[in-house]
Order: C-alpha cells, then sequence, then structure tokens
C-alpha cells in the first residue's frame, strides 16, 4: 500500500502547470488531495481561497488540517516593469508568509514550496520583480523553520516543460506549435543558456519531498545538471517537428538580467535521492505529440 494512501495533502496552485500533474500523480498514490483555487465553483476537495487574505488562509488549514502542503500558487511573470512589484509582492511572497503562519504550531508533517531557478545566487542582483518575490519567500521560509521549527523546504524549480502547458506563450509551446503550422517562430538571438526540466520529473520531486521531513529547512535545486542554449533548444524541437519552417534568431530583444540558469542538482540526489531522468530529447518529443495531437 502506498505511504500516500489517506494523507491529506493540500496543494495550493493545483490548476496550474506543476500543480495539476502533481495532484494527479497524489490521487494515483492514494493521497486525500484538496485544492485550492481562486476561482469557483467550491466542491468536494476544491476550496476557493484568495491566499493573500491571512484570515481567509488561517480558516482553510484550520478546516483541512493538512497533514502535507505543497504550495505552488503565485503570480508568476518575467515581465520587467515597476507595476508588476505590488502583484508578485502579495502573489508570491504575502501569500506564501500567510501560508506559512497559519501552519505554524500545527502538526502538519511537510511543507513544500515552488521557489524558482530565477532566484539570485551569490548576491546578484534579482532579474525581476518576480525573482525578488520568490527569493524573499524562501528567505521567510528558512526562518520559519529555524525560529519556530515549521518542517518546509524549498524546491527551486528549473524551467519546466512538458504536455499540458497551459501558456502557449512560453518558449517550448509557441516554438512547437509555430512549427508543427508551418510558421517560423521569432525568437532573441538564442545563446541564452536555460536549464530545462521535465514536468513528470519535477512532480516526482515533490512527491519525494512531502513523503517525509527529511528535506526540512533545505532549498533544493530540481533542475538539469547541464543547461541548454534557447538556439539549441529551437533547433532540436524543428528537427523533432520537421517540415520546411525554422526558427528567426534576433527577431526579439532580450530582457535586462535574463541571466544563464544553471541547477546544482547534487543537494536533492543527497536529501531526497533525485535526479531528472528524463533527456531533453525524449521530453521534447513527448511534448510535440501531445501539441500534434491537439491541433
Amino acid at each position: 500500500m502506498s505511504a500516500w494512501h489517506g494523507t491529506r495533502a493540500l496543494i495550493t496552485g493545483a490548476t496550474g502547470f506543476i500543480g495539476s500533474h502533481l495532484v494527479r500523480r497524489l490521487t494515483e498514490l492514494g493521497a486525500r488531495t484538496h485544492v485550492v483555487s481562486r476561482r469557483p465553483p467550491e466542491a468536494e476537495g476544491r476550496h476557493v481561497v484568495d491566499l493573500t487574505d491571512a484570515e481567509a488562509v488561517a480558516e482553510l488549514v484550520a478546516r483541512v488540517e493538512p497533514e502535507v502542503v505543497f504550495h505552488l500558487a503565485g503570480e508568476v511573470t518575467g515581465v520587467r516593469d515597476p507595476a508588476t512589484v505590488a502583484p508578485t509582492l502579495a502573489g508570491n511572497l504575502g501569500a506564501t508568509v500567510n501560508l506559512l503562519t497559519a501552519l505554524t504550531g500545527t502538526p502538519v508533517r511537510s511543507v513544500v514550496l515552488a521557489g524558482s531557478v530565477e532566484e539570485p545566487r551569490d548576491g546578484q542582483a534579482p532579474g525581476s520583480p518576480y525573482a525578488a518575490a520568490k527569493a524573499a519567500a524562501t528567505g521567510y521560509a528558512r526562518m520559519y523553520h529555524a525560529l519556530w521549527g515549521l518542517p518546509v523546504s524549498v524546491l527551486r524549480v528549473a524551467m519546466v516543460y512538458g504536455p499540458g502547458e497551459p501558456n502557449l506563450a512560453r518558449l517550448v509551446p509557441y516554438v512547437t506549435r509555430s512549427l508543427l503550422r508551418g510558421q517560423a517562430p521569432e525568437l532573441t538571438s538564442g545563446t541564452r543558456l536555460i536549464t530545462w526540466v521535465y514536468v513528470d520529473d519535477v512532480v516526482e520531486a515533490f512527491v519525494r519531498a512531502g513523503a517525509n521531513g527529511d528535506a526540512a529547512g533545505h532549498a533544493l535545486d530540481i533542475g538539469t545538471p547541464e543547461p541548454v542554449s534557447i538556439r539549441d533548444t529551437a533547433e532540436l524541437l524543428a528537427k523533432i517537428v520537421g517540415g520546411p519552417a525554422r526558427p528567426v534568431y534576433g527577431a526579439v530583444a532580450a530582457r535586462p538580467l535574463d541571466r544563464a540558469q544553471r541547477s546544482d542538482v547534487e543537494p536533492a540526489a543527497r536529501v531526497l535521492g533525485w535526479r531528472p531522468v528524463t533527456s531533453l530529447e525524449e521530453g521534447l518529443r513527448r511534448t510535440v505529440d501531445w501539441h500534434t495531437s491537439r491541433l
């Protein structure tokens, strides 16, 4: 019998890309999933809650009494605009603090937060309001663990791709669908290095982090050891799709502070026994097949 059988698992961001895959996997393992959404309808196992409302979050935690919490909800944007500071602060840092506060002192056995590969390292300035809010949330998670013993960990997830990605403007679905339609996707110079990771591998990392308290207090990179340039990724997609269309590089300006992404997966291997198992080519083939079936 699965160790997850009957476990009350609360998942925020459950309707998002990673969240929907995670809920499906936890359900397969026998967990009693409680999903959080900002939109109705509310039904059994589904809770409509604004996570920026501290009182509503406290009521949610008291009602569900979760044993494991996965916090994936957030305001995700790479836009570099002062107007995005307030919403990313509230949607990422404020919501996270509300949840951590509500869980402190409860018998929850594991809390897993979705961090980001975009979080700055080694004294770098954050590259976007989103990156700044995510980095601050990681800092608060460490504080809640150190001061109040909350069993919280952070998985700093790299660039996730795979079937079911709802944001068709992101690189892999955009390039894939353009090529399948015989259109030339317009990209930056393509030199930026990206750390890709397949969605099923990410879900496995979350399941392992939530299974027990071994990850508590850690911030772990969930990615792949070797980054791949945007150009090489797009060319691999063009090879998989086939056809005459080819990406056009240099048609779009790069965003300020778009840095190379790198993930050190060794800590996750030691703490969780986790490593990515899906190669980029295999993951992209599965993704192309999924989009092909829906065009």
